[in-house]
């Protein structure tokens, strides 16, 4: 790894300060560039997860995929984490926290909207950080592709009955349009553009693929330092106004992610999965589709309610627990066998 790489935590930590500054001090901006949304899918940040997401597709080898099923078990354990167990463990997280820890510091009708918003990160997924979290751990690229693939085909299907089931309500209503551009803007047409990149320049030979593929590098690592300034600078007001609200809905989600990932992790070991499926695996079941849980959030309990700062809070609480996350698993990496899904089957 490279200088700026390396210390990468710190350059994320001061995006978050500069993000938080700048839009305390210029609210007008990025009142702007907030209204700048299609279907609750902020267009400025998708064009920065995009510049985060492209080159890594272009490092997918479709030849590869149809050794994907020589390792069902790393496919098998993402589905088991995300749909069977962190719903279940997020939504009883939110109770004990706030129907009994903090049931002195919040107002009932509160904690149930923070539980709420708890529950919407829970059953959504993550779809396009993941990739990120994947590049940083020298994850299996072309897996990595087919688990995000999966659990977004299952999210279609499953969002609207966990949510329901959790929340208690028989009338959520998925946004669509948010589901679907989403998918569209973060896995489809980056997929396309890599798939299109990868075989031009394979055409130029197996070293043009490589040379784009190093000078590359720092178009995600800025991608992602864009990002995180950008959703902590749109969310600065609230970071500011509610302090105390945020530690509290902090602490719940923090165990809910570290918890989740040494299961799943844990699990891998137990498994015994090549390194480049295990940390991958494990870091798809931490992370949120958080667009998707603001946005759902936002249309059932209204733009400034509890439900939607928890969601919010857990885009503050995601970036920095996923990087020592990926610190963990790439210091760890001597715990797994190296083989990877490919090698697995020649």
């Amino acid at each position: 790894m490279g200088l700026f790489e390396r210390f990468l935590s710190v350059w994320v930590a001061l995006a978050i300060v500069f993000g938080v500054a700048a839009g305390h001090v210029f609210p007008g901006l990025f009142e702007g560039i907030a209204a700048f949304t299609w279907a609750q899918v902020n267009l400025v940040v998708a064009v920065f997860i995009w510049a985060m997401i492209y080159p890594m597709m272009v490092q997918v080898d479709f030849a590869a995929l149809r050794d994907v099923r020589e390792q069902p078990r790393g496919l098998l354990l993402t589905l088991v984490i995300n749909w069977l167990i962190k719903p279940f463990t997020m939504a009883a997280l939110g109770w004990l926290f706030f129907r009994v820890f903090f049931a002195e510091w919040v107002a009932p009708e509160t904690a149930n909207e923070y539980i709420a918003g708890m529950i919407l990160l829970g059953v959504a997924p993550c779809t396009a950080m993941v990739f990120v979290w994947s590049h940083l751990t020298k994850g299996n690229p072309s897996y990595t592709l087919v688990q995000v693939s999966i659990n977004d085909i299952i999210m279609i299907f499953a969002f609207a009955p966990l949510a329901s089931l959790l929340l208690g309500l028989s009338d959520v209503t998925v946004p669509w349009d948010t589901l679907l551009l989403s998918v569209t803007l973060y896995v489809v047409l980056p997929l396309i553009a890599g798939i299109l990149t990868r075989l031009h320049l394979l055409r130029q030979g197996p070293s043009r693929l490589e040379s784009w593929l190093a000078r590359s590098k720092p178009t995600t690592v800025l991608g992602l330092l864009a990002t995180v300034a950008l959703l902590f600078g749109l969310q600065a007001d609230r970071i500011l106004d509610n302090p105390l609200a945020i530690v509290l809905i902090a602490i719940p989600l923090l165990i809910q992610s570290y918890g989740i990932f040494f299961i799943a992790y844990g699990a891998a070991r137990s498994m015994r999965l090549p390194h480049d499926i295990a940390a991958p695996a494990g870091l798809i079941g931490t992370s949120n589709f958080f667009e998707l849980a603001v946005a759902v959030a936002i249309s059932l309990f209204g733009l400034t309610s509890g439900a939607a700062l928890a969601t919010v809070v857990g885009v503050l609480v995601e970036v920095p627990v996923m990087l020592s996350l990926v610190a963990l698993a790439n210091r760890t990496r001597h715990w797994f066998p190296q083989t990877t899904a490919a090698e697995a089957t020649s």
